[in-house]
């Protein structure tokens, strides 16, 4: 028998191949030889959940992408430029799932981790501080309109106030909470820590809801006011809640729940704060009135 030619054998495989494209081709390799590429064991399903909830997957496209947009030194105008290169479509959506938040669905991972922006938290917080400051002046000329003893004076120290509140709670709140997600991934392996440009905006938009609901708050029934926090609370402490939760719960379990309480209890005393200062005691502003009209009541008494 003659030996078939390599090339030979070549070009008839080619010309076999070209003739007939649907062909199957069979890759025979020598026994001898390891493959190069052997699948590995299928992965667990309690993995991947975690892998979905925390984003782990999209972890190297994350950093390429920081790495591509924050190439500027920082003391440049274009480094900073970064934060707010966001589109209306992209605030809007993000806004829409702090409304709506979705058990088993990571914020971040959904809608922050592709392109974490600081211009949504800065003009929600600022938005939040106006009607905060605002419906808090309304509320107290409303609850006493029609009172001879009061004179209705703007206050404009409450909108430097609600900015202070606002904006410490927004910024202090997420840098403490970096710390101790950092610090917590260096005792415990599998704690995941988010950025804190990501925690920024988990917090940004988490706030939104309490712009109509400071609104609302000029309605003067403390019954409404109190249902219409709950309300704010029970949806915006949700959002932080099922953003964070996955994030810890791989440490110690009285550390992974005290982290959670100790978020929802600073939003709470944000929220409980806000409405009694700026809506639930309106007295406390005329007081100075109420004072001087009674001194005058006793002192013409006593010269009579």
């Amino acid at each position: 028998f003659a030996s078939t030619d390599p090339p030979q054998f070549e070009k008839l495989a080619a010309t076999s191949l070209a003739g007939n494209p649907d062909a199957t081709t069979v890759n025979i390799e020598d026994p001898g030889e390891t493959p190069k590429h052997q699948p590995g064991p299928p992965r667990g399903s309690g993995r991947e959940e975690d892998d979905e909830l925390l984003g782990n997957d999209d972890s190297d496209k994350t950093e390429l992408l920081a790495g591509q947009k924050k190439s500027s030194p920082f003391w440049t105008f274009e480094y900073y430029q970064t934060f707010f290169d966001v589109d209306t479509y992209q605030v809007f959506d993000r806004i829409k799932g702090s409304l709506l938040p979705i058990p088993g669905k990571n914020f971040v991972r959904l809608y922050i981790r592709s392109n974490p922006d600081l211009y949504g938290p800065f003009w929600i917080c600022a938005t939040l501080v106006f009607a905060i400051a605002i419906s808090g002046n309304l509320s107290n000329f409303l609850i006493h309109l029609g009172e001879k003893t009061y004179h209705y004076v703007p206050e404009f120290r409450k909108v430097s106030i609600a900015a202070t509140i606002i904006y410490a709670y927004a910024w202090l709140v997420p840098l403490a909470l970096w710390g101790f997600l950092m610090w917590r991934n260096s005792k415990v392996m599998n704690i995941v820590s988010y950025s804190f440009l990501e925690i920024v905006c988990v917090y940004g938009y988490s706030l939104f809801i309490y712009i109509p609901t400071a609104i609302l708050w000029i309605i003067p029934q403390k019954a409404v006011r109190w249902i219409l926090v709950m309300i704010a609370l029970g949806i915006s402490g949700s959002v932080l809640s099922m953003t964070f939760w996955p994030a810890v719960r791989e440490d110690n379990r009285r550390v992974a729940l005290a982290t959670i309480v100790t978020i929802v209890l600073l939003h709470m005393l944000l929220s409980v704060g806000c409405l009694a200062y700026f809506f639930d005691a309106p007295e406390m502003d005329h007081l100075p009135t109420t004072t001087a009209t009674l001194n005058q009541t006793v002192a013409a008494a006593k010269s009579s």
